[in-house]
């Protein structure tokens, strides 16, 4: 990691991002929240005592994993969002920016519908195929869960894109990606945390070394800690005082 990258994550809402005097980042990354509110742990074995129904409801049953997964406003978000990116590039240029958006399978239509009422007519839908399913609850009655959903949105020009590996020979990057979960060397902060290897790879297609990248909804601080690990500049804002809080001390503690 070269001394100069920043890595700076904000106890705020992203709406004051003027309030920060951050730089426009070319590549925004976020994980919004799904809006399940207390069916969050619905089908995970979190909703018994130490994953067994036979003990009984645990404190997580009928519980929201965190505040803001009730009313999140997809259109606000956008506004916002669109403000955060750097501008589309003049006529001959290349290396547009571009969001990378996670959602839930439902949130799909909905998110394309209004990132297009702010300006981001394109998109490219991404799947992350696991090994495991976190619905293990509802295995014995239907098909359950095993895939993660993202979509790169873009305005108009393609974004940047790098695909050379180590040896500058170029390959092709599927619309599909295994998803990996960490070890033991990142610490689990958030219910619904994204591997730092998978985002990392997503920040390598989309930026260079020392772009920005920006999370408006941080969380565990991952995103950050991704971009931290190739040499991008980034920054995080995170409403959670306790998530803030553990990000700092554990996700983005230098040396952690």
């Amino acid at each position: 990691m070269g001394s100069d990258v920043k890595c700076v994550l904000i106890h705020d809402n992203f709406q004051n991002f003027k309030a920060y005097n951050i730089p426009k980042a070319q590549l925004v990354i976020a994980d919004i929240p799904y809006n399940i509110g207390t069916d969050f742990y619905a089908s995970r074995p979190d909703w018994y005592v130490e994953g067994d129904n036979q003990n009984g409801e645990s404190d997580k049953a009928h519980k929201a994993a965190f505040n803001t997964d009730f009313a999140f406003n997809i259109a606000e978000f956008f506004h916002f969002c669109n403000r955060l990116l750097k501008k589309e590039p003049g006529k001959g240029e290349k290396d547009a920016p571009c969001m990378v958006v996670f959602c839930s399978f439902q949130q799909i239509s909905e998110v394309v519908r209004q990132a297009e009422k702010y300006g981001f007519k394109k998109c490219i839908p991404l799947v992350f195929c696991k090994n495991y399913s976190p619905q293990v609850l509802k295995a014995n009655m239907k098909i359950v869960g095993a895939t993660e959903y993202a979509l790169v949105l873009y305005r108009n020009k393609l974004p940047k894109f790098r695909n050379r590996d180590e040896e500058g020979k170029g390959h092709m990057i599927f619309n599909w990606f295994e998803w990996k979960r960490d070890g033991s060397e990142y610490p689990k902060i958030h219910p619904s945390q994204k591997p730092v290897a998978l985002l990392r790879r997503l920040i390598e297609i989309f930026t260079d070394p020392g772009d920005v990248v920006i999370d408006p909804c941080a969380g565990s601080g991952s995103t950050l800690r991704a971009a931290r690990e190739i040499n991008r500049n980034s920054y995080g804002f995170e409403v959670s005082k306790d998530f803030y809080n553990k990000a700092k001390e554990r996700m983005l503690q230098e040396g952690g």
